[in-house]
């Protein structure tokens, strides 16, 4: 079955989510006979983008595998925060996991995060050149390297934006000081503090919380991430830096893959990789409507001017330190699609 994913079915689809009360929603009905039964986890919403296409593959694979493989598909943390999740892939306990390659992927595979590097991609055609070309063959080789599969193309999850509850963000001076929650990864460590702002790491699955109970005074996201997990309900600013660009690796877990004859694996990723594809056309669907959408919840914007940030990470060192740590092979592919930045 095939969706037409617009604004619509999105915002359908979040109220659609508030009445979900079924752990793992497997497709269909379970099939008893199934001879492989995958978990597949990650941290997005039930209304997300991601959800509904992840779970669009599980039905494609349920029908063309002619029932073998069941793919069970938990979103919104069911199985755990990401380092949970993680270590639940490593171990075996999960089979397939959504995890971008800034956050906790970044802790077993360093390199896979040269990607979210701050301002380096102006727009989507530099982003897909980059990610479906050398740089993403690059990152798919080391991730290989890490006893773990990366399933093809990788799932978008927009280019990032900051939001606070206390101040409008409209030069790289208003981050100083600025609490702002960031992902599990030393990019955006690296980066907030370039911008002289106090990051605290906390996983997605507590974000809300940690807002709502000011831990943090901010938090950096896709516009789909900040309508879906309601953030603009304890936020009232939001600075449209597009400062990275953010997506999801699959990942599966190389012994558990590899148990899977050729041919289901084939029919597998193919599902996947085609989910993939389509999700990102929702993606650029939603880019253009969920503003208008979170103003009406309240959500104040601003355009700041980015190359004012990407010159104050460039004069803080932030682009000659990471090509420290990159290595200069793995820095020259970026520098091919970006152009020189240090």
């Amino acid at each position: 079955m095939k969706r037409t994913f617009n604004r619509r079915t999105f915002l359908q689809g979040t109220t659609a989510a508030a009445l979900a009360t079924s752990v793992g929603y497997p497709v269909k009905n379970a099939r008893a006979a199934a001879e492989f039964r995958l978990r597949w986890g990650f941290n997005l919403a039930e209304s997300h983008p991601i959800t509904a296409r992840a779970r669009e593959a599980a039905e494609r694979v349920l029908t063309e595998t002619k029932g073998r493989v069941e793919i069970n598909v938990f979103p919104n943390n069911q199985l755990g925060g990401d380092t949970d999740m993680l270590s639940q892939l490593r171990a075996g306990g999960l089979d397939l996991f959504l995890n971008s390659g800034i956050n906790v992927l970044s802790t077993i595979v360093p390199s896979a995060s040269i990607y979210g590097l701050g301002f380096i991609f102006p727009d989507y055609d530099a982003v897909w050149k980059a990610m479906d070309g050398e740089l993403g063959d690059a990152l798919r080789l080391a991730i290989g390297k890490a006893n773990l599969v990366p399933v093809g193309k990788m799932w978008d999850n927009g280019f990032r934006n900051i939001t606070t509850s206390t101040k409008q963000i409209n030069t790289p001076a208003d981050l100083k000081g600025v609490k702002i929650r960031v992902p599990v990864g030393a990019l955006w460590t690296s980066m907030f503090q370039a911008f002289g702002a106090a990051p605290t790491t906390i996983n997605y699955s507590e974000l809300y919380s940690a807002l709502q109970t000011k831990i943090v005074d901010g938090q950096e996201n896709s516009l789909a991430n900040i309508f879906t997990a309601n953030l603009f309900e304890v936020q009232k600013y939001c600075a449209l830096t597009g400062h990275m660009w953010d997506a999801f690796f699959c990942v599966a877990n190389k012994r558990n893959w590899e148990a899977i004859p050729e041919d289901l694996r084939k029919i597998i990723a193919t599902a996947v990789n085609d989910a993939a594809m389509a999700e990102r056309k929702d993606m650029a669907t939603l880019a253009t409507s969920l503003r208008g959408d979170l103003s009406k919840k309240g959500l104040i914007f601003n355009e700041p001017d980015v190359a004012a940030f990407r010159e104050a990470l460039r004069a803080a060192g932030f682009y000659k330190e990471w090509r420290a740590k990159y290595g200069e092979e793995l820095w020259t592919t970026l520098e091919r699609t970006t152009g020189k930045l240090t």
